[in-house]
């Protein structure tokens, strides 16, 4: 044991977590073991001695590493070895950087890094709210200039009462799902999925949690950090030298106020790109070393234009007011081929969301730390350079692609139709055609229209808005913007996007820039969210009023129905050749999964399923004497009978005085090899089954 070595024991939840320091990673700028139940997780952070030159925004790379040694599994990769992340480690690596981003220095430019790395995993205890804990704690120990602690929980609403990381039982019965960072005073990030829960509810939720990181935050600044933390370093800051900023505001004010005193977006950008080029080259006569102070002088003022602007007169930078929306249109079926298919458009910003049907077996298949093995509903969003106009090449989803996807894909699960009742594997593609903010609400808008335009029952139709904020961090004072565009989020303090149906929230996401918001805010914004979903919805259900009464013709159609589990190696048979043969003959595809759920898909012939589903119930069936049946002659013997397969790998035998009421000399005067016939069970002895033949087919 070192030296430096300390043990913490505080209480989350009800449930004990331990944090070790001063025993592993020593090197590493800040680092810590964080323990709960037989959960681990590693954290450890580092920052560059010298600020990465030319950088004109903060380098902090999240990275949250999932090992299947954690959890007792080899990689099931060709190299068996850990590869690229998968889509949930990627969404942690995002939770843990949210809350943490805000809280770091203006103008630092050093590269800091953070990795957590799940250790060891148990099903009730999952690491992820403990990655988030422990970030905090390497970052607080550590040198690195930092304004932390925060503190992170998931709270969960089972039977009517929150829980705080609520263990495996309690997350399958929970109607929300809420990952929750924040300092001792204020929220920092949201991430919720729920089950049409109220505004009420989720506040609710949100509240119950924070009090909870406070005290979190409390321990961390009270007892860890004066026991083990390190003095911080003094770091220079990038800054704008305060005779260049002067300079800009006296040569540049009146001309900004000129090129942002229009609402047309292409205009205003035009006036603006004129406008810089005017006082950098101006000023560049003075200060000809300055260029990047120069320019970076000329957003801040830019920026404190339209706050303003949003703030005194309440006018948004297209002319809007605080709660108005952007005008919407949309179109369904667009693409004949297409199961389904629609367009959504509010103001710049538009989606082409596409909806594909197919077989259970079609579903995603996972390899990660928990129990999930396969995702029916698959949600997948793109974002092309031309949607904002930019010449860009097409590249692999990135984690901000995958971010969105998985939000969209959390509102809509609640209202999916559950499997067994519609046995389908589906994939929604969001391609953002155009974008000038929301558009990942958008492609709630545009899936829930693509869904329904593909006749998938869902519960309710869902809609997604994004809320804005500009707070005056002196007074207190805000104001909540709904529908918020590419401006708005980029000089605003919040970008909080809620979907939902009329019903209720069936997902919340929260970004912020500044230190934290308070209730009061969330209220506001939540409220003012839920005018503008329900606005939303109603010009979409103008263009999709209900669910299409039938799959397109091109979706498969699929029957299901439940067998005897131990039966199903019957339905199989050896080396697959009874389900094969039933393929063959029917024309159809056919899926068997473990718990006894049988899907039959066809595509044009709905006749071959009902075969088909005739078939495997003829195999499963335990035959009783009175069953009538349609079987195939397979073998005869010409003075004692005939031999009838009724299922396949089953016959019985028709004895020769069995086979018509009058007396048969030889079996070949009545049946022959291959004949259809109709035949009654008589009798099920030791020897097998006998049975009476009442017609034959052919």
């Amino acid at each position: 044991m070192t030296q430096n070595y300390k043990e913490f024991k505080f209480s989350v939840g009800g449930r004990e977590v331990t944090v070790e320091t001063g025993k592993y990673a020593e090197q590493a700028n800040g680092s810590c073991v964080i323990r709960c139940g037989e959960t681990a997780v590693m954290v450890n952070v580092c920052m560059s001695q010298e600020p990465r030159e030319g950088m004109d925004f903060f380098p902090l790379q999240v990275d949250y590493e999932e090992k299947m040694y954690s959890v007792g599994k080899i990689p099931g990769s060709f190299k068996r070895r850990e590869g690229r992340a998968a889509d949930k480690a990627i969404l942690t690596s995002r939770l843990i950087d949210r809350p943490l981003r805000p809280l770091f220095p203006k103008g630092l430019f050093n590269d800091v890094v953070v990795i957590a790395t799940a250790l060891s995993v148990e099903p009730d205890v999952a690491p992820e709210p403990l990655a988030m804990i422990g970030s905090s704690i390497a970052l607080a120990i550590s040198d690195i200039p930092w304004a932390g602690p925060t503190g992170s929980v998931v709270v969960g609403l089972v039977d009517g009462q929150y829980v705080i990381n609520p263990d495996f039982e309690q997350r399958e019965k929970s109607t929300i799902h809420l990952n929750l960072a924040g300092t001792k005073d204020a929220i920092l990030m949201i991430e919720a999925g729920a089950d049409e829960v109220t505004n009420d509810e989720m506040v609710g939720a949100i509240m119950f949690g924070q009090k909870e990181i406070s005290k979190i935050c409390e321990y961390i600044e009270t007892v860890i950090v004066p026991a083990v933390g390190k003095p911080k370093k003094e770091i220079e800051l990038y800054h704008i030298p305060e005779e260049i900023d002067e300079a800009v505001r006296a040569y540049g004010s009146e001309k900004l106020d000129w090129a942002l005193d229009t609402f047309d977006r292409n205009e205003r950008q035009t006036r603006q790109d004129q406008v810089e080029a005017e006082i950098v080259e101006h000023l560049l006569e003075t200060y000809p070393e300055s260029k990047r102070e120069i320019k970076d002088s000329i957003y801040y003022l830019t920026k404190e234009k339209v706050r303003a602007k949003i703030f005194d007169r309440g006018i948004r930078p297209d002319g809007r007011g605080l709660k108005d929306i952007r005008p919407i249109w949309c179109e369904r079926g667009v693409l004949p081929r297409v199961h389904g298919s629609a367009v959504f458009t509010r103001g710049q910003t538009q989606t082409l969301a596409t909806c594909t049907l197919d077989m259970p077996a079609a579903a995603q298949k996972l390899e990660g730390l928990d129990d999930e093995t396969e995702k029916r509903y698959m949600h997948q969003y793109n974002f092309p350079g031309y949607c904002t106009g930019e010449a860009k090449a097409l590249k692999s989803p990135g984690r901000r692609e995958i971010g969105h996807g998985a939000l969209a894909e959390r509102a809509l699960l609640p209202v999916l139709p559950p499997k067994e009742d519609f046995p389908y594997a589906i994939r929604v593609v969001n391609d953002i055609l155009s974008s000038n903010g929301s558009s990942s609400m958008a492609s709630v808008c545009g899936s829930t229209m693509a869904l329904m335009d593909a006749g998938v029952p869902i519960k309710a139709p869902v809609a997604g808005v994004a809320m804005g904020l500009i707070k005056n961090q002196e007074t207190g004072e805000f104001r909540v913007m709904t529908d918020i565009q590419g401006l708005e989020d980029f000089l605003g303090d919040m970008d909080f996007k809620v979907a939902g149906t009329e019903k209720g929230i069936t997902a919340i996401q929260m970004d912020i820039k500044i230190k934290g918001i308070s209730e009061e805010i969330m209220h506001t914004a939540i409220e003012q969210a839920n005018e503008g979903r329900k606005f939303i919805l109603s010009k979409m259900l103008e263009c999709v009023p209900e669910v299409a009464p039938e799959l397109s013709k091109y979706a498969p159609r699929i029957i299901s129905f439940m067998i005897d589990p131990e039966k199903i190696g019957d339905v199989v048979g050896k080396q697959g050749k009874v389900i094969n043969s039933i393929i063959a003959e029917t024309g159809t595809k056919i899926d068997i999964e473990d718990d006894g759920l049988v899907c039959i898909a066809t595509y044009g012939d709905p006749e071959g399923a009902q075969r088909a589903r005739a078939i495997i119930e003829s195999i499963v069936h335990d035959p009783e004497v009175g069953d009538l049946f349609i079987g195939t002659v397979v073998r005869i013997l010409s003075t004692m009978g005939a031999f009838v397969e009724f299922a396949p790998g089953k016959d019985g035998m028709i004895h020769i005085s069995k086979l018509s009421n009058k007396r048969v000399e030889k079996v070949e005067d009545v049946v022959e090899v291959g004949d259809r016939v109709k035949v009654e069970i008589i009798k099920i002895g030791e020897k097998g089954i006998d049975f009476k033949l009442l017609e034959k087919l052919s």
